[in-house]
């Protein structure tokens, strides 16, 4: 129970705007959840309520199973790791880690001992008596993380603390947030906006849209199986079509693209014949090469999209661009306007709430 977080139908609104509608998550003890939207979604409005930053208009929030609702910050037991870090100029990486403990009246010897002990499972053993302005960005968000982990927090909040760092520094630092997380197993919910860094770190994710959770599953199961067309979207799902239902038959479903284009997809048990649906397909799992037994689309080339470790072709299917993705030296050769043939297999087809 130490760590659980259980949000109960939670209400938000800053006058005319509602921030949150109606929000219920239950977070497990010592999981790592990521809350994934765009900007303006609601997803720092939640972790603000947790945080107790703000109050809901209406619902219940509980922490190791007690109500925190009316609770203030420095009541609850949580800690924040913001963005910008907050960390104090005028004082030394251990100044900084210690600041919390002296402010609850802890001897010399005990701040002393807390500190050195987080210091060192940040990795900032030598770094304690540097100034704050001697850091790298990297080195400035362990600092961060310390100073929040020594009070021992049952829940600890992070709003996007890897916004500001370098692409090759924020891959570094998710795998270390995340094996820190998993050595010290405290609950962490995680902010961000960036889909690969809520893949690369998260337990579970939960998807949140105008204010709404649109979907919560694990990383595996919300890529592989995104269940409405703003979760698949958000994902990574770039070719998302209109498409009419032909027939269902022996766990296949026969869809028609346009006027002339039908491909087969497996049937989940959602498509109706003589309806309409929305499908998507990630670009990584069409081909312009392959075998003959896999759904075939004719298409014309018409942009290349060249992203180092391989190419994006848009491709002219009907009224549709497809993207279809290549790796690093497959269909270098190819030419704008050549006519293609796109390729995928019928597991490859999502459907989607629209």
């Amino acid at each position: 129970m130490r760590g659980a977080v259980r949000i109960e139908n939670v209400r938000k609104t800053y006058g005319a705007v509602t921030a949150l509608e109606r929000v219920s998550l239950e977070v497990q003890p010592g999981e790592f959840l990521t809350l994934l939207g765009p900007s303006g979604c609601g997803k720092t409005t939640l972790l603000r309520l947790i945080a107790g930053f703000e109050a809901p208009d209406e619902g219940r929030i509980l922490i190791s199973g007690r109500d925190v609702s009316a609770l203030p910050p420095y009541e609850r037991p949580v800690n924040t790791v913001f963005q910008h870090y907050a960390l104090f100029p005028h004082r030394t990486v251990a100044g900084n880690v210690a600041f919390g403990l002296e402010a609850r009246g802890l001897s010399r010897r005990d701040v002393e001992a807390k500190v050195s002990r987080v210091l060192e499972t940040v990795r900032l053993t030598d770094l304690g008596g540097r100034g704050v302005d001697q850091l790298s960005g990297g080195q400035r968000q362990r600092v961060a993380l310390a100073r929040a982990l020594v009070l021992e927090p049952e829940v600890l909040l992070l709003d996007e603390p890897m916004a500001a760092l370098d692409v090759k520094l924020r891959q570094q630092m998710q795998l270390e947030v995340k094996n820190l997380q998993e050595r010290l197993q405290t609950t962490f919910l995680f902010v961000t906006h960036d889909q690969d860094e809520a893949l690369v770190m998260s337990d579970r994710i939960a998807v949140v849209n105008q204010g709404r959770l649109e979907q919560v599953d694990t990383t595996e199961a919300l890529y592989e199986r995104p269940r409405s067309r703003f979760t698949a979207d958000f994902l990574g799902v770039r070719n998302i079509l209109e498409v009419a239902v032909e027939s269902v038959e022996g766990g296949r479903v026969l869809l028609l693209l346009g006027e002339t284009h039908r491909f087969l997809a497996n049937d989940d048990g959602g498509f109706r014949p003589g309806s309409r649906a929305i499908v998507g397909l990630r670009p990584e799992r069409l081909w312009l090469e392959g075998e003959r037994n896999e759904n075939l689309l004719a298409g014309t080339l018409e942009d290349e999209i060249y992203l180092g470790d391989r190419t994006e072709w848009q491709v002219r299917v009907g009224p549709e661009l497809l993207r279809v993705a290549e790796s690093a030296g497959q269909g270098r050769e190819r030419r704008r306007g050549e006519p293609v043939v796109v390729r995928f297999r019928p597991e490859a087809v999502l459907r989607l709430d629209p």
